[in-house]
């Protein structure tokens, strides 16, 4: 997924494709924090299945480090490309380095 859809009947989980029928997709801060207005500023947010995905599942973002890993990497690789910077700009801007 490379753009969010401001449409909410287009939006997706990030992680597992679903659209949120079952499940109210939520918005996700993929760096959180002193870095959370960040994330807003540089549209590095993404819809996750509220319980499943979000919070509640064993592969959650809250609550499985690989899967936040692997989400804070694409979150990393998104806004580097987009703003043409290098890994030491990234780190400038949010502290660490994700790759």
């Amino acid at each position: 997924m490379n753009k969010r859809p401001d449409d909410k009947w287009e939006r997706k989980c990030w992680l597992c494709g679903r659209n949120g029928a079952d499940d109210p997709l939520e918005e996700h801060h993929i760096f959180q924090g002193s870095n959370r207005n960040k994330s807003t500023m540089y549209d590095l947010t993404v819809y996750l299945c509220g319980k499943r995905c979000h919070r509640e599942g064993k592969e959650s973002v809250h609550r499985c480090r690989e899967t936040r890993d692997k989400l804070m990497r694409w979150g990393q690789e998104k806004v580097m490309e987009e703003q043409g910077w290098s890994i030491d700009d990234f780190i400038r801007a949010f502290g660490k380095n994700y790759l």
